[in-house]
């Protein structure tokens, strides 16, 4: 899933944290703008493809 999350996020994904309802992403600190996406663009479309929330943290 990381590989996965990396390529839609386009950012590196430093760890992943799995919960009930929700998936945690933690990235470098300069890179969460990026991670997010423009108006949360990117966060939706993985979401979309998950099918679970998606959390953005910085490290």
């Amino acid at each position: 899933m990381k590989e996965r999350l990396e390529k839609m996020l386009n950012v590196k994904v430093l760890e992943i944290e799995e919960q009930d309802d929700k998936i945690v992403v933690y990235v470098p600190e300069d890179q969460v703008r990026i991670a997010v996406g423009s108006g949360g663009a990117a966060v939706k479309a993985a979401e979309l493809v998950l099918g679970k929330k998606i959390e953005v943290k910085g490290r």
